[in-house]
Parts: structure tokens; C-alpha cells; sequence
């Protein structure tokens, strides 16, 4: 069936959206770094919510980030467990390969059988490589099996500049990657809620299955010194020296900051916090668009027995803006040329585009709260009578 193509939507959207979006600031990008540089090799800066970039140095130059390989494991896992490949209470029997990495590890035992959330709790908070492996070798079947699809899920996010060699980040001849790639991978393994509920961990005793007890700490010491830091991958070898991903909010506004190669680990974190510091003193993220929130616009097929669904976004939309600048936001609803009955509830029907001064900063599929049915022969029958 023909609808309108697309027509302007002030008015229609839900007035919570409004309020919300009529206080945006407008001009991401506006800030000047000026003289603001960071002490260390190589960093970048992101804006979580869009991806925007905030600050780089030397951003894509090919190092080695030592642990930090392990987000991409992380990533692995969580998709895994999303797709229902892994259960969380699955549990893992742990080869003697995995058993004997050395460098940071949980002293697993090999033989023993460990639940996967306990391994990927492991890695997360304490960065074990023994539950890095144990984890590749269940998911991949082999090491080098894993770290293929780590590549290829590389590749998938566009980190152009990454060679992984293992699932630890163990030093390894060609294994590298760079600082905005590492701020890619780690806004991919953010995405996943669950991260969280260790990311903030400090200290726990890991239990084995013997009743033996290992205490864990966190390796990202700026969970309890940088207000709004919640999470962080680390790293040091001798190779690359001391790097971190790490991501704080604030009031909203969730930043990475990414550090490689600096010459201390108390350094790297003072540059990580620095990045921090100029990010949200310079930039903040609102929301534009409320997923599942219906608007007052809705989809209307005057053919179908309901005649008209409500609408909402599909996704939330967010807006990266420079502090203390403003625009003016509109709102536009597109509805789909051809909508065919029957139209099952969630059935995607259009688009929400958000402007700020003309220029499109948010967008999101609009899908339909409820079911647009064919009418049936009495439906037509009572139609016409109720008309006579």
C-alpha cells in the first residue's frame, strides 16, 4: 500500500523526546586540542555511545598492546554466549596447555573443570591468561583455530591495523595492533552488559574445584581512583611497554581512552586520566532518540481492520556535542513507500531522523507496537453497516 514518503515530525514525536532533545548542544568536533598533547607513544580518545573521535596520537601506528589482545577474547566470548554457543554455567575442562601459561593467570588446574563465567570473570578482572586459553580452546577448538576468528572479527570492525597471533597477548613475532583499533574492539565488548558486573570487581578469591582459593585483584588500578572509571584492559611486556583501554562516565556521557607504550604503569594511567579530562570537560553525549518509546506519529492503513499502529524507535540515538554551543533539533518520520497487510507487531516501517541545524545526527528504524491485520468478511460487513 502507498504511504507518504516522509514528512516532518516536531509535532508528532513524543514529548518526552522533546524535552529531552531541546536542551542538546550542538558543534562535536568544535573543541580545539590546541597545545593539549598526551606523554606516551600512542593514544586515542572516543566518544562511546557514537564512536566519534576525540583526540588521537599516533593512533594508528603498529605496536604491540601486550594484554590488551585479551579484549578481543573477551569479545569472542561474549559473542559466543550471546549467540548461545556458550553457557555461562557450562562447564570447561582445562587442557594442560592452558594450565601452564605463565605471566598473569589464575592458577588453574589442569584436568579441572572451571564454569565459563568464572573463566571470563578471571580474565576481565585479573587478565589470566591460563582462562584466556581455556576459553580459545573450547570456542575454537584449538589456539590457533580461536585467534583465526579473532582476526576475522577483527576484520569485521574495520581494525585495519591488527595481526593477532594469540587469544593472551604474549609476545608473539607479528602480533600488533594500534590505539584506535584497540578503542574499537573495546567499545565491541562494552556493548555486552555482563562486562560490567566484573569490570568494577577490586578483589575476590577464585575458587578451583579442589576447594583451593586464589585471590584476584583488578590490574585496572583506576577503578577506585578516577571518578566514573568502570572498566579497563591493561597491558605490559617488556616489548610494549605499559598500555591501557579504559572507560569512564559520566552525567551520561561514556568515554574510552586508550594509552600504548608508556614507560610506567603510574604514568600511563595519568595520561589515560588526562584524555579523560579533556573529554568531558570539552564534550558531552545526549540522548535523541528512546528506543521502545512510542511516539505520537503513528502508522495509518485505513485498508487494515485496526486502521493504525502506534510507532516507536527501534534503537536508542545519542548526539556527541561540544559543551556550551547550541542548535536547533527537528525531527523527521519516514514511512516506507510500499507497507503490505498483514503487518506483524515490531514489523519495521520507516525511520526517525534527528537534524541539529540541518545536519542528520541520529537515526533509527521505526517499528509498529501492534499487528495491522486483512479484515475478514464480517469486519467488511460491519464496516458497511455501521456507514448505512
Amino acid at each position: 500500500m502507498k504511504r507518504n514518503s516522509r514528512f516532518l515530525a516536531i509535532a508528532a514525536c513524543a514529548l518526552a523526546i522533546m524535552v529531552a532533545a531541546s536542551s542538546v548542544v550542538f558543534g562535536a568536533g568544535a573543541a580545539e586540542t590546541g597545545s593539549f598533547s598526551v606523554d606516551a607513544p600512542s593514544a586515542f580518545l572516543m566518544d562511546a555511545a557514537t564512536g566519534t573521535t576525540l583526540y588521537e596520537q599516533n593512533a594508528r601506528e603498529h605496536r604491540p598492546v601486550a594484554s590488551m589482545v585479551k579484549i578481543m577474547t573477551l569479545v569472542l566470548a561474549f559473542d559466543a554466549v550471546d549467540a548461545g554457543e556458550l553457557g555461562l554455567g557450562e562447564s570447561i575442562t582445562v587442557s594442560e596447555n592452558a594450565s601452564s601459561m605463565g605471566g598473569s593467570q589464575a592458577f588453574l588446574d589442569a584436568h579441572a573443570e572451571y564454569k565459563a563465567d568464572d573463566l571470563i570473570k578471571a580474565i576481565i578482572v585479573a587478565s589470566a591468561n591460563d582462562a584466556c586459553v581455556a576459553i580459545a580452546e573450547r570456542l575454537g577448538g584449538s589456539v590457533d583455530a580461536f585467534v583465526g576468528d579473532m582476526n576475522d572479527r577483527a576484520a569485521e570492525l574495520g581494525m585495519n591495523d591488527t595481526n593477532f597471533v594469540n587469544c593472551t597477548g604474549l609476545p608473539a613475532p607479528n602480533q600488533y595492533s594500534c590505539a584506535a583499533d584497540a578503542a574499537v574492539m573495546f567499545r565491541e565488548l562494552i556493548g555486552h552488559d555482563k562486562y560490567f558486573e566484573y569490570s568494577g570487581i577490586w578483589m575476590f578469591d577464585f575458587e578451583h574445584p579442589s576447594g583451593r582459593k586464589t585471590m584476584l585483584t583488578n590490574t585496572n588500578k583506576l577503578i577506585r581512583s578516577y571518578e566514573g572509571c568502570d572498566g579497563g584492559k591493561t597491558g605490559f611486556t617488556n616489548e610494549a611497554m605499559y598500555c591501557l583501554s579504559a572507560t569512564a562516565e559520566r552525567n551520561g556521557t561514556r568515554l574510552i581512552s586508550v594509552v600504548t607504550g608508556a614507560q610506567t604503569s603510574k604514568g600511563r594511567n595519568a595520561q589515560i586520566c588526562k584524555l579523560f579530562d579533556y573529554g568531558f570537560a570539552n564534550y558531552e553525549t545526549r540522548q535523541v532518540i528512546f528506543g521502545g518509546v512510542e511516539l505520537d506519529a503513528a502508522l495509518e492503513i485505513p485498508a487494515s481492520k485496526e486502521k493504525r499502529s502506534a510507532v516507536a524507535p527501534a534503537e536508542n540515538g545519542f548526539y556527541l556535542a561540544a559543551r556550551g554551543s547550541s542548535a536547533e533539533l527537528t525531527y523527521e518520520i519516514a514511512f516506507d513507500e510500499n507497507i503490505s497487510l498483514p503487518v506483524a507487531a515490531g514489523s519495521t516501517v520507516g525511520k526517525l531522523s534527528v537534524f541539529a541545524d540541518g545536519e542528520l545526527v541520529a537515526s533509527s528504524p521505526l517499528v509498529t507496537s501492534t499487528e495491522l491485520t486483512v479484515p475478514g468478511y464480517l469486519d467488511i460487513l460491519g464496516e458497511l453497516l455501521r456507514s448505512w
